[in-house]
């Protein structure tokens, strides 16, 4: 039995969530026995589509309509849909995203299927099929039992290691039928964040707060930033100021990254900022303030002055490289 995994692309690229979730997928699949299968829609090189088998894919089913290149929501779960009773699967993987999410909630409709979103780890087949997944912004872990015979399960981000070492996968065409109903909607246009690395996909973020003092300052934090292949985030205090793009503002009402790495700078560290960076693997606290409240949320923390520990944290990581 096929477990069928929606994978997502930016600018012709499967972004690494999706490849996550495939990785999650090849975990489940050598659990409950099956292959992996992905389907993609839009525009795609198939050399890209290959690569996904390093991730645990045996096939890819490439949907290769540039129509769908946009996202329309309800199209995709429709080009999905038809993938998934292609290949005879009883579960959907996805990556939790802001897309994934309006696909799966279509999809789950669609298949009469039972959705957990935000999960953790593999399913518990033991008793039943029970799902962890986190709840509370990260705070805390609930079980959901799924009792449908098709399931939807959208991964969060980290949630499981990517798998690097598997084969190219065969890529094969997929054609699909979709009525021009499913592209009644029309996205008009689109802002999008700049910089080399995007906050939402970014396994390394480096933050900044009021404690930088200024936007002058601010080459500090993207000089380490540029050292360690990070992208750049920031308070929500210094977006409401100006000193940084409101796309930059990094928690419970900006944007909630779970990087490998985040590091905080001059951050005190308010619960609703907490909120957003609390599914990192790994938190760095930089602040002059010993009693700063994101020390105990820190797996690592200096006591020191951001300006003096900044230019020398940067030139060891230039020295490790």
């Amino acid at each position: 039995m096929s477990i069928l995994v929606y994978i997502e692309q930016a600018d012709g690229a499967i972004k690494k969530t999706s490849l996550e979730a495939i990785s999650f997928a090849k975990a489940l699949a050598d659990k409950e026995g099956g292959d992996v299968t992905a389907v993609a829609l839009g525009s795609i090189d198939q050399g890209e589509l290959a690569k996904t088998g390093s991730a645990g894919a045996a096939k890819v089913l490439h949907v290769n309509d540039e129509k769908l290149n946009a996202g329309v929501i309800q199209a995709h779960a429709a080009a999905v849909a038809q993938a998934f009773e292609k290949v005879g699967a009883k579960t959907l993987v996805l990556a939790k995203s802001s897309l994934g999410d309006a696909v799966a909630a279509r999809l789950a409709i669609k298949l009469n299927a039972g959705l957990v979103s935000n999960v953790t780890d593999l399913p518990d087949t033991g008793s039943g099929y029970k799902v962890k997944r986190s709840i509370y912004t990260g705070k805390a872990f609930a079980e959901t039992e799924l009792s449908t015979d098709n399931k939807i399960l959208a991964v969060k981000k980290n949630a499981i290691d990517l798998k690097t070492d598997g084969a190219d996968a065969a890529v094969e065409n997929f054609e699909v039928s979709l009525d021009e109903s499913v592209f009644a909607a029309k996205i008009t246009s689109t802002d999008q964040a700049t910089g080399d690395i995007l906050l939402p996909e970014a396994d390394i973020v480096v933050s900044g707060g009021r404690g930088m003092k200024g936007p002058e300052n601010w080459n500090l934090i993207e000089d380490l930033a540029k050292e360690l292949g990070a992208a750049t985030g920031c308070s929500k205090p210094v977006s409401d100021i100006g000193w940084r793009p409101h796309h930059e503002h990094v928690g419970q009402t900006g944007v909630k990254v779970a990087p490998t790495l985040y590091v905080a700078v001059g951050i005190s560290g308010a619960i609703q900022h907490l909120a957003g960076v609390n599914s990192s693997k790994y938190i760095v606290v930089i602040n002059k303030d010993p009693e700063a409240p994101f020390f105990k949320a820190a797996d690592y923390g200096i006591v020191g002055d951001a300006f003096e520990v900044l230019p020398k944290l940067t030139e060891a990581v230039k020295a490790l490289k």
